[in-house]
């Protein structure tokens, strides 16, 4: 009975250390999962922080500085009390805004009127800096969703 008894031993150790082999092989794989950067549901995919032409402080020029904002998913997602800022702390907030999957809007500096993709900050100052800024874009928990940086002020 010793050999059948001593046998089993054998076999469990053997099972048991193949075991965690197997284990210690998997964790590295697992944490490097977690480690690695989601990408946002909502995502800032565009900026334009330099108007074309003059900066003349027109309205057509201040339209045309505009951050994008585009829904990855299949589903609507309501941006109501979400904000976009830049680095020196000029704020947007977004009223009532459903951004519908896949889409995307466009938040211009200038006056306008808003529509389904185009939304206008009302701005007689331009805010994003053509030399370098950072737009961060916060949900309503004031979580930050995404951020995009260009030029020597990038963070």
């Amino acid at each position: 009975m010793t050999s059948v008894s001593s046998s089993v031993r054998r076999i469990a150790a053997t099972v048991l250390a193949a075991g965690a082999v197997v284990g210690a092989a998997a964790l590295p794989a697992a944490a490097q999962d977690h480690g690695q950067r989601q990408h946002p549901r909502v995502e800032i995919s565009r900026v334009q922080a330099d108007s074309p032409g003059r900066d003349d402080h027109s309205n057509r020029s201040l339209n045309n500085e505009w951050v994008e904002i585009t829904n990855t998913t299949r589903d609507a997602v309501n941006l109501r009390g979400w904000t976009l800022r830049d680095a020196d702390g000029n704020r947007y907030r977004f009223d009532n805004v459903r951004i519908n999957g896949r889409a995307t809007i466009r938040i211009h500096t200038g006056s306008g009127h808003n529509t389904r993709t185009d939304l206008f900050q009302n701005s007689r100052e331009y805010i994003w800096g053509n030399n370098g800024d950072t737009a961060t874009l916060r949900d309503d928990r004031g979580r930050t969703v995404d951020t995009e940086s260009w030029g020597r002020r990038h963070h």
